[in-house]
């Protein structure tokens, strides 16, 4: 099992300060032979009877001194995640959770940029220290 994330309760108390369900802390699939496990998977009920919205968040720090290599493992991560979860639960929407220094820094970088858009990275951007989302972004 891989190490949380320095950020993980924070974001995990944000999803819900917003009335999400948290239903997995990991989620866990496979595909094939391989084990796959994301941060959270949460659930927002709509109504009653209605199914509600569901997502999948990879948490993520950007806190290491060179921002290009926590995006590197990011986008691998995201990417390969979304493969897997389009045919394993294809209702659930795949975010990633960065916190708002770097999405305000570093992901305002025309290449960072360029890469969301190109990639349709789904970003969910929290405040740490207010254990808060920020912005939704699609």
């Amino acid at each position: 099992m891989s190490a949380k994330d320095i950020f993980h309760e924070t974001v995990k108390q944000a999803l819900e300060k917003e009335q999400w369900l948290i239903t997995d802390d990991p989620l866990r699939f496979k595909f094939g032979d391989v084990n796959f496990q994301v941060d959270l998977g949460a659930e927002k009920l709509i109504a009653a009877e209605k199914a509600g919205d569901k997502i999948a968040v990879e948490i993520k720090s950007f806190l290491n001194p060179s921002a290009i290599t926590d995006f590197y493992s990011a986008l691998g991560q995201f990417l390969s995640y979304r493969l897997v979860l389009k045919a394993t639960e294809p209702e659930r929407v795949l975010y990633l959770a960065v916190p708002l220094d770097a999405y305000q820094t570093f992901f305002q970088l025309e290449f960072t940029q360029i890469a969301l858009e190109q990639y349709q990275i789904l970003l969910i951007v929290y405040d740490p220290a207010n254990e808060v989302i920020v912005q939704w972004i699609r």
